[in-house]
């Protein structure tokens, strides 16, 4: 008899939060590696730089039930060092098996921006791999211009802040259900 293959379980719910346990973060230290170093190649042995010193951590976090299960995506945000109340988020990561949900990402970047808007931010800017520029634009992302980093194309974006509410408890986070990107 020849069975079915079983399709891959992915989590029926997510938490988006900021990383406020050790595990969390070095979870997700360890998918920006996978991302950033061992698939993309961008980085030879780790991404993390100073900016790591000063930003957030934020993560997206498989449910399963109520327990925590993996963390499946991450992004980072901190205030510029010369404008408080300009913010930048940076290092974007999801778990490849995660990637065709759209609620990972987009969950991710609705917090990042919608909690440092509730700290004072004013204007919030990414530089986003040129791939990932259009997914910005439907979140109300505009781009500044495009430009090489780390020998690909990116471009600088800012989010449009009027479609991001302040949110004042990214430490506790907000449940997204997955639904599938088009």
């Amino acid at each position: 008899m020849i069975f079915e293959p079983v399709p891959q379980f992915l989590a029926p719910e997510f938490m988006i939060k900021f990383a406020v346990d050790d595990w969390e973060r070095e979870a997700a230290a360890a998918l920006r590696r996978q991302v950033f170093c061992a698939e993309q190649k961008v980085f030879e042995r780790d991404d993390r730089d100073e900016t790591d010193n000063i930003a957030i951590p934020l993560v997206a976090l498989s449910m399963l039930g109520v327990a925590a299960g993996d963390v499946v995506g991450t992004v980072r945000i901190h205030p510029d060092v010369d404008e408080a109340d300009v913010w930048w988020g940076s290092r974007l990561a999801v778990e490849r098996s995660y990637r065709k949900l759209g609620a990972i990402g987009s969950g991710l970047i609705r917090l990042a921006v919608s909690s440092a808007r509730a700290r004072g931010c004013k204007r919030f800017l990414a530089n986003v791999q040129s791939q990932n520029a259009l997914m910005f634009q439907h979140l109300h992302w505009r781009s500044l211009g495009e430009f090489d980093y780390c020998g690909r194309p990116h471009h600088r974006m800012e989010a449009e802040l009027d479609h991001y509410p302040p949110f004042l408890t990214p430490e506790i986070g907000f449940h997204a259900l997955p639904k599938m990107a088009a």
